[in-house]
């Protein structure tokens, strides 16, 4: 395996370094203000990038976390200082390069979700303080102390990202999106069964699953032909999702609480679906998109909007 890139892409490992270590030099230049220092996370992070011909095909996804004591505008206001760079490596390598920002609290915060522990386990410094020192306050944590909920937030999103592909006549989107399900899927099974693992290839084994394995390949080495079509992306979220929602069950994950109640209330202004008052908002926004999926039914513009919300 390369040092970015899945597979042995020498030429890409060094593209990949070379770009670090000039925005390394272009963000020391900038001097933001609050930023204590950036890493690099996503797939080139953890050595899993794609590649497709002679060059990337992944995001380049960058966090840039702020001093203590920052707050989340600070945070927002970092990333946006940020977006020159974005946008000039963005087109210089043909693929986005995207950069996050985080407040320490709000990663201690999170530190039980998938992002936060996927980043922790496997990222690479870029500029200003190393990842050691800014991630200091969380605790690594076993794939298999994943909650719940973080099965939960994978189904829902990339059942978000089915219903949309079903819009789109991008065919580039739509490939991702069903190559993306296929994964999600298995990836929210492993987690309920606290089975996951924080390799691809190694959920692969875990799983078993020649579909699941197939996108993991498609993920590294990207096609024009999609690694299956929308009825079987379909057939898979449904299958986990019944799954999940099984063990959901089991873990009391249809419990109501005035505090979940009063989180929609108050960030979508309704009470939302009958029957569905007080419980968990990211549950209930899957539960929209199962429905949504299951009856092959347009997505509905509200839907949406909740799904924005609490994605």
């Amino acid at each position: 395996m390369g040092r970015f890139v899945a597979g042995e892409f020498p030429e890409l490992d060094r593209l990949v370094a070379e770009t670090l270590a000039a925005l390394g030099r272009e963000i020391a230049a900038l001097r933001v203000p609050a930023l204590a220092g950036v890493v690099l996370g996503g797939g080139y992070g953890r050595g899993e990038g794609g590649a497709r011909g002679k060059g990337l095909s992944n995001d380049l996804d960058f966090f840039a976390v702020t001093e203590e004591g920052a707050t989340d505008a600070d945070a927002a206001a970092v990333a946006q200082a940020l977006e020159p760079l974005s946008r000039r490596w963005s087109e210089k390598l043909g693929i986005d390069v995207d950069f996050t920002g985080r407040t320490p609290w709000r990663l201690r915060h999170d530190q039980e979700r998938l992002m936060v522990q996927e980043l922790v386990h496997g990222y690479v410094d870029v500029a200003g303080e190393r990842g050691e020192r800014l991630f200091a306050g969380i605790a690594r944590r076993a794939p298999s102390e994943l909650p719940w909920m973080e099965a939960a937030r994978l189904l829902m999103n990339r059942g978000m990202g089915l219903l949309l592909a079903g819009e789109s006549a991008d065919r580039g989107f739509v490939n991702r999106n069903l190559n993306k399900c296929i994964l999600g899927a298995g990836d929210a099974r492993l987690v309920s069964r606290g089975a996951y693992r924080w390799r691809a290839v190694d959920r692969a084994d875990a799983l078993g699953d020649a579909l699941y394995r197939a996108a993991v390949g498609w993920k590294f080495r990207p096609a024009d032909d999609p690694v299956c079509g929308p009825e079987a992306a379909r057939e898979a979220w449904l299958a986990a999702y019944d799954e999940v929602m099984a063990a959901g069950a089991r873990a009391g994950a249809r419990a109501r609480s005035l505090r979940q109640a009063a989180r929609w209330v108050v960030r979508r202004r309704t009470l939302g679906p009958p029957g569905s008052f007080g419980r968990d908002c990211t549950v209930r926004v899957l539960e929209g998109v199962a429905r949504t999926v299951r009856a092959r039914a347009r997505l509905a513009p509200a839907l949406r909007r909740d799904w924005e919300t609490f994605n």
